[in-house]
């Protein structure tokens, strides 16, 4: 037969049980509710113990149900995907363990929320134009390659170029997202740089902030987007969990130390 565990979303301060609904990770319904130690509670539904499956569905299910409860707490502190706990009473006594510690940073995290933006060329052409009038070595390299005819010496020159340009793609990426960013120093406690999931997206950048601040940052981004209107466009969401700026990690097997 199959065991239910506890699968975990999230860490709030509450003296009341809380009910969100049938909204749990995995498909089922599962009704996502509370656990709790003297004022400190893990959100958390149902789930096989035995079978957790990664995927974008439930990723997506999991950050869902962070965000419904982000809409009735200042303070929620985002879990890892895929932490289960096989019963309840492993939960209560992970939260007498560290019970400081997460009230510490309950407190250190309230009213806070993260925002991403994302930033794109339009003109990819015109980036590697760029590129390529001011990387002296990059204009010797093409040189050389319309200048010989030994296949072998050409295809070594074409390699070492695609370097150069990759190289001086990053850098060009680092210079104008530094330049958004400073917009934002006013306006946010931290930021994080994430990849970039291709050339022409040159800013992948998280911020955290205090909720209640959204309507500034909009106007930042629209500023932003005039400035930059014939180069670039933006995208920003907000708000989510503070996922990039908070990685609480819970073990199987530390449950019971």
């Amino acid at each position: 037969m199959q065991r239910d565990g506890k699968y975990i979303y999230c860490i709030i301060a509450s003296d009341y049980d809380v009910n969100l609904g049938p909204i749990g990770v995995g498909g089922r319904g599962d009704l996502v509710s509370t656990i709790g130690f003297d004022g400190l509670c893990m959100v958390v539904s149902d789930h096989p113990l035995s079978r957790f499956v990664v995927n974008p569905d439930n990723m997506l299910a999991h950050q869902k149900v962070i965000e419904a409860v982000m809409k009735e707490f200042n303070s929620v502190l985002p879990i890892r995907f895929g932490t289960i706990a096989a019963t309840p009473d492993e939960i209560r006594n992970l939260l007498n363990r560290r019970y400081s510690e997460f009230m510490e940073l309950i407190r250190q995290f309230e009213n806070k929320i993260e925002v991403n933006v994302r930033g794109t060329w339009k003109n990819m052409g015109k980036i590697y134009n760029e590129i390529d009038r001011k990387h002296a070595e990059l204009q010797k390299i093409r040189g050389e390659i319309e200048n010989t005819d030994d296949l072998l010496n050409r295809n070594l020159k074409i390699a070492e170029a695609g370097k150069l340009v990759e190289q001086a793609l990053i850098e060009k990426k680092e210079e104008e997202s530094a330049e958004i960013i400073e917009a934002f120093r006013k306006s946010v406690f931290e930021f994080k740089q994430n990849k970039t999931s291709h050339d022409a997206m040159f800013m992948n950048t998280a911020f955290l902030m205090n909720s209640g601040r959204e309507i500034e940052f909009d106007h930042i981004m629209a500023e932003l987007g005039s400035r930059f209107e014939n180069r670039s466009d933006f995208v920003y969401t907000a708000p989510l969990p503070i996922f990039n700026f908070i990685d609480l990690k819970i073990f199987p097997e530390k449950w019971e130390l």
